[in-house]
């Protein structure tokens, strides 16, 4: 069984409802999203497009790519709808006191 090591990487008042904040971890680019009163994490690159989601649209518990409008599930990256078709890699959260910890 392999142990999760979880990294802080931001505090909860740095993601007010309805944003998104791109944080590295380990070199990798990560998008926390806060959606329906629930922080996520995911990665921030378009499995379609391969671009940045940082920039795109959060609504209802999906974030929109902010070139061709594929939509993601945040909670489990499932693609929503085309042109997308692969899913995007999702992180495990926690929250330790008021700091946003991913798991790696």
């Amino acid at each position: 069984m392999t142990m999760l090591t979880f990294t802080a990487v931001a505090h909860v008042d740095d993601v007010p409802p309805g944003t998104t904040k791109a944080v590295a971890v380990d070199g990798e680019s990560i998008l926390l999203c806060h959606s329906n009163g629930r922080l996520f994490a995911v990665a921030n690159r378009c499995s379609h497009a391969d671009e940045p989601l940082a920039c795109g649209r959060v609504r209802a518990g999906w974030i929109a790519c902010p070139v061709h409008g594929a939509r993601f599930d945040l909670e489990t990256g499932r693609a929503m709808n085309p042109p997308a078709k692969a899913p995007i890699r999702v992180y495990e959260l926690r929250i330790v006191d008021d700091r946003i910890e991913i798991a790696r």
